[in-house]
């Protein structure tokens, strides 16, 4: 028999149905907002476009993208300032591949409201260099190079439930991937994106971030780095979750976030 087919529904971290427009009373009265995205998700995408929209209703707003790394940062002034346009900024600088259909709608409203656009991930290079390496390979680079990420030395919990359950991943997997360093590699991106948000972040105004749901669930990740230097923050996070059926059934989302979102697991993908 034909059923009720919702694209999404919403809960909060504890299980309980909420409405969308409690979800953005909520969101409010954060400093900053982590959205949780799966980066394929369409229906991730648009919520993550239709919350910063009702969230620019009330109130001015930064927003930060683990999509663009440090030394992209020029690229997007050029874009925010008018020198370039969204086509000198694909033709001008290495873009995810669903950077068109997925980022450059929230990118569009954001320059058109003068919201300041902000690169907060470590250059990959440099993440990579530290997956193979460890935090220690960085000790000898150039300042210019340096500055691209959050003050060293980093700061970490190896046994941090999200980089403990890396190290579990990795653990059968072999190839002789070296678990401690990947774990390192996630706390560099983990802890520039914190520094970011805080160099850039303005009183009074919400700073919303999107990224990588596993950078944020739990209020772990970022917001763990964050919460070493501005404890008093409040930090609200959103997170996506797809499931077979649309009811809340699994324990694993309980606290994962203060709003968790469920779509279907049979939701067309953008790649």
């Amino acid at each position: 028999m034909a059923q009720d087919k919702p694209a999404y529904l919403l809960y909060s971290g504890k299980g309980k149905k909420i409405s969308y427009k409690r979800a953005i009373s909520q969101l409010q009265e954060a400093d900053i907002v982590f959205f949780g995205e799966l980066h394929n998700n369409p229906i991730a995408h648009w919520l993550e476009l239709e919350i910063l929209r009702d969230l620019a209703a009330s109130t001015d707003l930064t927003v930060g993208f683990e999509m663009f790394e440090t030394d992209q940062q020029e690229a997007l002034d050029k874009l925010a300032s008018g020198e370039w346009g969204q086509d000198s900024l694909e033709q001008g600088t290495s873009l995810w591949g669903n950077y068109a259909t997925d980022y450059a709608p929230v990118v569009d409203l954001c320059l058109d409201r003068s919201f300041g656009l902000v690169a907060t991930n470590a250059p990959r290079f440099l993440a990579r260099q530290v997956s193979k390496q460890g935090l220690s390979s960085l000790d000898t680079l150039a300042d210019s190079t340096l500055a691209l990420l959050a003050p060293l030395p980093i700061t970490l919990d190896y046994e941090m439930p999200s980089y403990a359950k890396m190290r579990d991943m990795l653990g059968g997997h072999g190839g002789g991937l070296n678990a401690d360093f990947f774990i390192e590699a996630q706390a560099l991106k983990d802890a520039t994106m914190a520094h970011r948000i805080l160099q850039t972040r303005k009183e009074g105004n919400i700073f919303y971030h999107l990224n990588g749901s596993y950078h944020s669930d739990y209020h772990e990740g970022i917001l763990w780095h964050i919460r070493q230097q501005e404890p008093t923050l409040k930090m609200l996070t959103i997170s996506v979750i797809e499931v077979e059926n649309m009811a809340w059934a699994d324990e694993e989302a309980l606290n994962r976030a203060d709003i968790v979102i469920l779509v279907p697991a049979s939701m067309t993908k953008t790649y």
